[in-house]
């Protein structure tokens, strides 16, 4: 199993809301998962700009997490998700 992290500041809600309808579908595609998500991060220690929203994202491999993010026939849910604001994804690992 290996995570990513992904942060979101979020300045266009509908996309956001239309990414949402897909996003699991896509992460399934993949056998992703999301383990959490919070619209209220909590800083634990240092002074990080804080998301709008964070997520840790669960795949069964790194391979899989590749897979996701590169693949084309989801480059539109992704432009969903990058077109409702900043967006970052971090694989920790």
């Amino acid at each position: 199993m290996i995570y990513a992290y992904a942060a979101l500041t979020i300045t266009n809600p509908d996309s956001l809301a239309a990414y949402r309808e897909k996003a699991g579908a896509a992460l399934a595609t993949y056998g992703g998962s999301v383990v959490t998500a919070s619209k209220e991060p909590t800083v634990l220690d240092g002074a990080p700009t804080l998301p709008d929203m964070a997520a840790i994202l669960a795949f069964p491999d790194r391979e899989s997490a590749l897979g996701w993010i590169n693949d084309p026939e989801l480059a539109d849910v992704h432009a969903l998700r990058r077109g409702a604001g900043g967006s970052d994804a971090i694989l920790l690992g």
